[in-house]
């Protein structure tokens, strides 16, 4: 009687469950749909259950498959970290990473990052996914999320990677044609560029001025004409003299430093969005997701 699961099985099914359909799984491991098809029908005949539900158009993991798809992937990281152990890859790291970052932090510095890592590091292979909204926490898509501020959840590492301040900010343009905010009550007759991602409240600021006991938040809740959920065109926006923006300062400090955006009050501080790499606890002996994780910490203090 053949074995219910094949060590081979352990890899395919995570590449398929990782692609979403039949037919990016084939793409992505250099094979037919046709041969994908069959060898998922192989794996489901040995199981004796079905893993995944196809449809003309995507597939989905039955509550059988995501239970094979978290084992599988268990077994998969504990392989190579065992490799790891035995030292066989201390020296150079190796292996598949798969990495997750906001759309515009990935564009800008994310993917450029690993550019150089896997330039200084060639036997590592990465797989990068932008996303709007971060995955939840619970989700082992991926090795290593790159994420604002720190997750409130002790289940995972979270690694400070830079700090990164949230300023106020708008074009001189609009300024002399608005007027400068003097105090946070005067951004409600201001019009206001507002961003919808993830899970931040959306339409209220909150700013803090004061230090130790005498400190002091007010929270303002904007309106205005313009809202996205993509930062870079938010920051367009603002450029073009649309309105007053609320934004990292690692997408905004270039325009700062050339004046074509301007600081609004600058006496308030916001909350801050310290980036910070998220990865499993079960993943902290992993070599190669020790060695990406420094890597971008030294190159984004170097970019910083």
């Amino acid at each position: 009687m053949p074995d219910t699961v094949q060590p081979a099985d352990l890899s395919f099914f995570s590449t398929l469950a990782a692609s979403g359909s039949l037919s990016a799984a084939a793409r992505e491991l250099g094979l037919t749909a046709a041969a994908v098809s069959k060898r998922l029908t192989q794996m489901e005949s040995r199981a004796g259950v079905a893993l995944v539900n196809r449809t003309t158009r995507r597939m989905m993991l039955t509550p059988e498959g995501e239970l094979y798809l978290q084992h599988a992937r268990r077994i998969l990281d504990e392989i190579d970290e065992l490799a790891e152990l035995l030292g066989s890859a201390k020296k150079s790291p190796k292996g598949l990473l798969r990495v997750n970052a906001t759309l515009g932090f990935g564009r800008s510095h994310v993917g450029p990052a690993i550019s150089r890592f896997v330039a200084k590091f060639p036997q590592v292979s990465v797989q990068l996914q932008l996303s709007v909204t971060p995955p939840p926490l619970t989700d082992d898509t991926f090795d290593v999320c790159i994420r604002f501020g720190e997750p409130p959840d002790t289940r995972v590492i979270a690694r400070r990677l830079a700090g990164n301040r949230r300023l106020l900010c708008a074009a001189p343009s609009y300024i002399a044609s608005h007027g400068m905010p003097v105090t946070p009550h005067d951004l409600t007759r201001h019009n206001c560029i507002g961003i919808r991602q993830g899970d931040e409240a959306y339409g209220v600021w909150r700013l803090t001025s004061g230090k130790g006991a005498s400190q002091k938040t007010e929270a303002v809740r904007i309106k205005g004409t313009l809202t996205t959920n993509d930062g870079e065109i938010a920051v367009k926006w603002a450029l073009e003299g649309h309105g007053i923006l609320l934004r990292a300062e690692w997408d905004i400090k270039h325009y700062l430093a050339d004046g074509s955006l301007v600081v609004v009050l600058p006496g308030y501080d916001t909350p801050n969005a310290d980036i910070f790499a998220v990865y499993s606890q079960r993943h902290q002996m992993s070599n190669r997701i020790r060695a990406f994780v420094d890597f971008v910490a030294r190159d984004l203090a170097e970019v910083g």
